[in-house]
């Protein structure tokens, strides 16, 4: 989501958070997931939930919701946590009032160097010339 809201000229299907692995946003971050009634898609016909203790892990949750994938990652690329990556994020405003963060370009392409999976590669072409045509503007 963060190429796409950045200019990249790319396809996503989930979502990817990076989430805080504070105790009191654990909790509020279960909170929201019961409400989006998000469940394991390894096994959807067990529904399975996820707890505290899968989220105050750096593993990865992929999780189906009523609005579609979900993916919950305690850290990504090399270890990278929340509180790392925060540095590395920028503010947009989606709609008016509504703001988020995501990863900047050149930490996006960053971690999708290190992950260096099949999509991740395929990926980086699209996101450097993105991040070559954004540095060009500013």
């Amino acid at each position: 989501m963060s190429a796409v809201l950045q200019g990249a000229p790319i396809s996503t299907f989930d979502l990817d958070v990076v989430h805080s692995t504070d105790r009191k946003n654990i909790e509020a971050l279960l909170a929201a997931l019961e409400q989006l009634e998000a469940y394991y898609r390894t096994q959807p016909a067990k529904r399975l939930r996820p707890h505290i203790s899968h989220l105050s892990s750096p593993g990865h949750q992929l999780l189906m919701t009523r609005f579609g994938p979900l993916d919950l990652l305690g850290a990504i690329g090399k270890g990278r946590d929340y509180e790392h990556l925060l540095a590395h994020s920028v503010q947009l405003e989606i709609e008016p009032g509504v703001t988020i963060r995501v990863l900047d370009l050149n930490t996006l392409i960053t971690v999708k160097e290190e992950t260096a999976g099949e999509k991740d590669n395929a990926m980086l072409p699209v996101l450097r010339r993105t991040l070559e045509e954004r540095s060009k503007k500013q």
